[in-house]
């Protein structure tokens, strides 16, 4: 019998986004973070702490009905890290809202991972 390594061996890139995720969760609740006190993944998480205005736009442009305040931490951590990573790399759109929508079905609540894949989908697919 042929052991299944996708059950035992998580995926690397998976582990990555889920820690910065995890960090920009809990930075949302300081309001003065010293950005030069953030240990792992320290350059990357300050990038996407400085881009929050630009990527709330996007997010706020694609659920205009739902103000970003009243968007589960969770959720918005999760958005704000896939869209970051859909604007300054170079992975496939598709990957990163599988990647979301992953993220909130292990983090979030019960409708967070369709609120994800709508917001994703309208912010990184829009002629879709």
């Amino acid at each position: 019998m042929v052991d299944d390594l996708s059950q035992t061996t998580p995926d690397p890139r998976h582990q990555k986004r889920m820690t910065m995720m995890q960090k920009l969760f809990s930075s949302s609740f300081y309001q003065n973070l010293d950005l030069e006190n953030l240990e792992e993944h320290l350059v990357e998480i300050r990038d996407i702490l400085e881009k929050i205005p630009e990527l709330d736009a996007s997010i706020q442009n694609a659920a205009p009905e739902r103000p970003l305040t009243e968007i589960n931490k969770v959720d918005l951590a999760i958005l704000r890290l896939v869209v970051f990573e859909s604007t300054y790399k170079k992975t496939p759109k598709k990957v990163l809202i599988n990647e979301g929508v992953e993220l909130a079905k292990e983090f979030g609540t019960e409708s967070s991972p369709r609120f994800v894949n709508a917001v994703l989908g309208k912010v990184l697919l829009p002629s879709a």
